[in-house]
């Protein structure tokens, strides 16, 4: 394997699948100055970059709960400067654990770039759990970028959920401005899988399968809904976590 392959794998098992240039390439990202150690990442990202969101089973909150006094600001920063889906979640989840706001610009900044996947919900749960004029103000600039980019279908229902949950609490109406934006992405993002769908034809044999397949795409609507019951279960789990005194 050449190195310039082996490079690429690393970055897409890192959760960077999508090499994409954008606006916010000029933010500078917060990065650790050397890789993190094996016995951190099995200690603070293995037991829970997979189970924490995971609502259908909560025991990860109580294991949070076990070592909630052992996270530091210290121990965020390096996981939010691993360049990896895994362990940027479990960093920022855990600075809205431990409340620690001072991380906005860098968990913001991260959500901007969207310079790995899998992570985005989080950072935007965050965000709105923080709840203050720079947190809200990353939410809006996110949407006001990557609504008007449907080729990068990456967070944007995520921040919208964000925005309408914070609305709700807020008494503001943020998530308004970006309805007209919410509507015309999901027109084209509908536009772009029936294209996708009829190239994707010449590799479905039978002419039934080819009509139930365009069927499927031909019946895509445009949903501007917003139903934030499990986005308030999940700001309530995080303030539970938030207000516990190991």
């Amino acid at each position: 394997m050449d190195k310039e392959t082996e490079e690429r794998l690393k970055l897409h098992s890192a959760g960077a699948t999508i090499l994409n240039s954008t606006r916010f390439d000029t933010l500078v990202s917060h990065v650790n100055s050397t890789q993190l150690e094996a016995a951190f990442i099995k200690k603070w990202a293995v037991p829970f970059y997979m189970t924490i969101d995971r609502y259908y089973d909560l025991s990860w909150v109580e294991e949070i709960k076990k070592i909630k006094k052992e996270i530091t600001p210290e121990i965020t920063l390096q996981l939010l400067g691993d360049f990896n889906w895994r362990t940027r979640l479990v960093g920022a989840y855990f600075s809205a654990v431990k409340g620690f706001d001072e991380q906005i610009d860098i968990i913001g900044t991260h959500f901007l770039k969207s310079e790995v996947c899998c992570v985005g919900h989080i950072y935007a749960l965050v965000l709105a759990f923080f709840n203050n004029e720079k947190s809200i103000r990353y939410l809006e600039d996110y949407l006001n970028y990557y609504l008007e980019k449907p080729e990068l279908p990456f967070d944007q229902y995520d921040a919208l959920e964000a925005l309408f949950y914070l609305d709700k609490v807020n008494g503001t109406t943020n998530f308004k401005k970006h309805l007209l934006a919410w509507e015309k992405f999901q027109n084209k993002g509908i536009e772009l899988s029936m294209r996708q769908a009829k190239f994707s034809l010449q590799y479905i044999e039978g002419e039934s399968n080819k009509e139930k397949f365009l069927k499927e795409f031909s019946e895509m609507k445009v949903d501007l809904n917003i139903d934030s019951t499990l986005f308030e279960e999940k700001i309530r789990i995080l303030k539970e976590l938030n207000e516990f005194e190991p």
